[in-house]
């Protein structure tokens, strides 16, 4: 009885879980916004043996590509347009991969915000002319975790991918690419998602011992006030009380 009314308050509260959550999750958007900008996915040492000139250094985005002497800040050589020649598998594919993977992580903090705005600002005793339109806080948490958790394996995959696609072009041409800082972000931003959907995931599991209507992601009808107020008379109970009024009579020889 404790156990589940101390569950029934959790979820009725905006828990430091949730909290902790949302920021994770704005953090690991903000890491995968910075990946995506950044034009350090790739670089490619360029050597020369003439002691008058300086090696060149060709920093590989996903949009742009720019190439730097030794030394120098400025690009020598800078590429706008390389978003639409990349001829670099890996790249090609997280040019999809990760802004599909920030649009889910979005819609994600965006069902994550409604969850705990639900439960700081709604009453537990729902307005029933507004009872469809009722989205339930520890649904939308469930349903936050998971596209968290797909956001991790779309972002996850083809960052890994990189590190081995980087070894295959040493191997093929000469051993003068490495990956970058940007793989490092993704990477860590995919670890960031990850343990935000494990947050969400928690907090789920713990309201998930109430009644059904309030783990539900969405009110499939319009609840019943008898969930919220006490249970009426049932016609037997009135039959029985009309019962005990009536005299018996008997009659005796």
């Amino acid at each position: 009885m404790d156990c589940h009314l101390g569950t029934n308050m959790g979820c009725r509260d905006v828990h430091a879980a949730t909290v902790l959550a949302f920021l994770s999750g704005t953090a690991s958007v903000a890491g995968l916004l910075a990946a995506v900008l950044l034009p350090n996915w790739r670089q490619m040492r360029l050597y020369t043996f003439n002691k008058n000139e300086k090696n060149v250094t060709v920093y590989t985005g996903l949009w742009i590509k720019c190439a730097r002497f030794d030394g120098s800040r400025d690009c020598v050589i800078y590429d706008p347009q390389w978003y639409t020649a990349v001829d670099q598998l890996d790249l090609r594919v997280l040019q999809f991969a990760l802004p599909l993977s920030m649009l889910t992580a979005v819609s994600a903090l965006f069902l994550c915000l409604v969850g705990m705005c639900n439960t700081a600002f709604v009453t537990s005793v729902p307005n029933i002319k507004l009872a469809k339109c009722l989205v339930n806080s520890a649904g939308c948490h469930l349903v936050a975790g998971l596209l968290f958790l797909l956001a991790c394996a779309v972002c996850l995959t083809p960052s890994i991918w990189v590190i081995f696609y980087n070894n295959y072009l040493n191997k093929i041409y000469e051993p003068v690419f490495t990956f970058d800082i940007s793989v490092f972000i993704a990477i860590a931003s995919a670890g960031g998602l990850f343990f935000t959907s494990v947050l969400l995931f928690l907090w789920y599991c713990a309201c998930k011992s109430l009644p059904s209507p309030f783990w539900q992601p969405l009110y499939s009808h319009a609840p019943s006030m008898h969930s919220y107020a006490s249970q009426p008379y049932s016609a037997r109970s009135r039959l029985s009380a009309i019962e005990i009024d009536i005299p018996v009579v008997t009659h005796t020889s």
